[in-house]
């Protein structure tokens, strides 16, 4: 009996901190503090960018790279044959987590958080985005509209959640209920491989669009006037220049395509892999609201949203884009250095409608592409304009 009671107790405690650990959804009502207000509890120096300080961090970056780099081409092959099989993928997840940093680094360039100078922002992030075959200004510009409309249902550009009824046939066969771990798997698998050229080229999980989108058109309807289409030429000729680099070296190297795939391929498809996570998980979330039509505003949207921590490789490689995401989206102009400071100072004023989820990523991703298949509204009625993720078929 006693060993019984024991075994409850236990339980009893561990479901307990199941529920602590269930994030309260966010508050929809009008927060009881403006824009401004934010800002003030935010120290000035937050703000300031310096030129210098970004250039240590993306140097820092580059010189991990290219130690990792330099032990790939010298290092790894005189391994013996079984510690090879292990040394290949630790150089990839290690080299795509830097990589994505000098990603982030490029990002900042694009909110023009990497300096007071816009033209060597933009050169910077141009230079920095088409050696990782990302389209700087394409994506820029779809990104500074995704933070513009922040959990708008009709205006958001990527990761705009679908109403039940939109969902295709197959839907509650493949993700109702716990029995099919296989399709939520492939899901998973197919996003983070996949997912990022699929969007870029496809505009898959993204805004849609009365005709085809593609972020490598500069007449998609993604983009407006004739400098953004300048601008979106000039990135596909930044990715064209980088493609023709790669397959010189390769030939200069006279190693072969299998040697670009072991050196470089791989750890981009980490990149790509950390960049689709990252973004799928800042924005998915059942806690987290979607508004549709006039009930949608920006500082509403910009709350909706969750800061979250990527473990070892994320605090040292991932310049705080994950775990200040909130403040990100309120202030995208903020470099990283001062994120987590600014994060730290706006949290008393934002109260309940901060959201910070402790869930290992791995865990987080399989539990959210479980639980946010589609969004369905308030479910009292009382806001019409409001959306919850679901998965209840």
């Amino acid at each position: 009996m006693a060993a019984e009671k024991q075994r409850e107790t236990t339980w009893k405690k561990r479901e307990a901190a199941a529920a602590a650990a269930v994030l309260p959804r966010c508050p929809t009502d009008k927060p009881p503090f403006t824009l401004a207000e934010i800002r003030s509890a935010v120290p000035p120096h937050c703000f300031r960018r310096s030129l210098l300080r970004s250039s240590a961090y993306l140097l820092r970056d580059l010189a991990v790279a290219g130690c990792l780099l330099w032990l790939a081409l010298a290092g790894i092959p005189a391994l013996p044959p079984a510690l090879r099989l292990a040394a290949w993928p630790l150089y990839w997840v290690l080299q795509g987590s830097v990589l994505f940093g000098v990603w982030v680094i490029a990002h900042e360039c694009g909110h023009g958080a990497f300096s007071e100078h816009p033209r060597l922002n933009d050169a910077l992030g141009l230079l920095l985005h088409s050696a990782l075959l990302a389209p700087y200004f394409s994506w820029k510009y779809s990104h500074l509209r995704h933070h513009a409309n922040t959990s708008s249902l009709d205006r958001d550009e990527v990761y705009v959640p679908r109403r039940k009824a939109d969902l295709p046939w197959y839907a509650e066969r493949v993700y109702g209920g716990d029995d099919h771990p296989g399709a939520r798997l492939a899901l998973l698998a197919v996003q983070l491989t996949v997912g990022w050229p699929m969007y870029l080229v496809f505009n898959t999980w993204g805004r849609a669009y009365p005709r085809w989108a593609s972020h490598l058109d500069p007449c998609a309807p993604i983009f407006a006037g004739r400098r953004e289409r300048a601008g979106v030429a000039l990135s596909d000729a930044g990715l064209l220049a980088a493609s023709l680099a790669l397959c010189r070296v390769t030939v200069a190297c006279g190693e072969g395509a299998w040697w670009l795939a072991r050196v470089y391929g791989a750890p981009l498809l980490v990149v790509n892999a950390w960049l689709v996570l990252v973004t799928y998980l800042h924005h998915t979330h059942a806690a987290l609201p979607h508004y549709g039509g006039a009930e949608w505003d920006w500082l509403r949207g910009a709350l909706a949203t969750v800061d979250r921590d990527y473990g070892v490789l994320g605090r040292a490689f991932f310049h705080n884009i994950a775990d200040t995401h909130v403040a990100h989206h309120l202030f995208p102009a903020i470099p990283h250095y001062h994120a987590a400071e600014a994060t730290r100072a706006i949290r008393p004023v934002l109260g309940e409608y901060y959201r910070f989820d402790p869930t290992p990523f791995a865990e987080a991703a399989w539990r959210e592409v479980k639980e946010c298949i589609y969004v369905e509204p308030d479910e009292d009625g009382r806001k019409a304009g409001v959306f919850w993720y679901s998965n209840k078929f």
